[in-house]
């Protein structure tokens, strides 16, 4: 037996949305129920899915709703509409950004969660550094405010100690990326001067996908591993451009230095007829900065 009415309660015949709603945020795809996206009325999405029509709401090239937004942290924000709840990986580096887009679709819960908070052990807690004696509880006398407050201090001077030592002392972070190639040359029994040399198909970047976007920048295709976090690795971007010295350069004035280098070859024939030969190879080139 069919059903008459959603899951959010209104008869399916007046739903001017349909039940499954797919979703193009920043490029990434979504697709969920409608009743997630109205389960906070005065959210932004509550407003945009609770209007009368579809029209006016922005859609892509297929027909998709189309939301201008970080498409990699809106799977936290669509995550919270689920249950309300904030469930974020270990050491999460973007818990600005996504305060900042919890801000933009108005969920302020999702933003108090997000917000820096200290413990009441006198500790700093995972969500960061916070000195505002406003926050404090209005049962605490002052001589424990204080003494909260020198702890949070000592707290924060501690993080950004063991951060300093472990990214470097101008506060950029150390790791390794490895570049790769695989080229291809053709060359005669004379050495003749018109032989293609290095010919160079795809440059391969691999490394953790933050350091990555860091030097790289727009120049980065991540269309192969789209959905990596900032603080994975990763050995399936590649570069939009084949030039390897301009791979350096960016790798140089990000402060990386090559600390390896490997390669393999093989030859084979062109033709049985001549005595040209076709040179294949795989380099590889490991850069790190401290």
């Amino acid at each position: 037996m069919a059903l008459s009415e959603s899951s959010s309660g209104i008869p399916a015949h007046e739903l001017p949305f349909p039940e499954i709603v797919e979703l193009n945020v920043g490029g990434q795809v979504y697709i969920t129920r409608y009743s997630t996206l109205i389960s906070i009325p005065d959210s932004l999405l509550g407003e945009m899915f609770t209007r009368k029509s579809a029209e006016g709401l922005a859609h892509d090239t297929k027909g998709r709703f189309f939301v201008d937004r970080d498409g990699f942290l809106f799977r936290y924000i669509l995550d919270y509409m689920r249950d309300q709840q904030l469930v974020l990986p270990d050491h999460f580096p973007e818990r600005g950004r996504l305060k900042r887009e919890a801000e933009f679709f108005n969920l302020p819960e999702l933003v108090k969660m997000l917000a820096p908070k200290i413990s009441r052990q006198n500790s700093l807690g995972d969500e960061g550094c916070q000195s505002d004696p406003e926050e404090s509880s209005p049962t605490t006398d002052a001589s424990h405010s204080l003494a909260t407050l020198g702890a949070a201090a000592a707290a924060c001077a501690r993080l950004a100690q063991e951060v300093g030592s472990r990214d470097g002392g101008d506060g950029r972070r150390s790791g390794f990326i490895t570049i790769g190639y695989r080229g291809s040359h053709t060359l005669g029994r004379d050495s003749h001067t018109d032989a293609k040399f290095r010919r160079v198909a795809r440059i391969m970047v691999c490394g953790k996908a933050l350091l990555a976007k860091e030097v790289f920048g727009d120049t980065l295709n991540e269309s192969r591993d789209p959905d990596r976090p900032p603080e994975r690795y990763t050995s399936r971007y590649y570069l939009k451009f084949t030039f390897l010295e301009q791979a350096f350069d960016k790798l140089a004035n990000a402060g990386f230095s090559m600390v390896a280098c490997n390669s393999t070859g093989t030859c084979a024939f062109a033709h049985e007829q001549t005595d040209d030969k076709i040179w294949t190879s795989y380099t590889e080139y490991v850069f790190y900065r401290e």
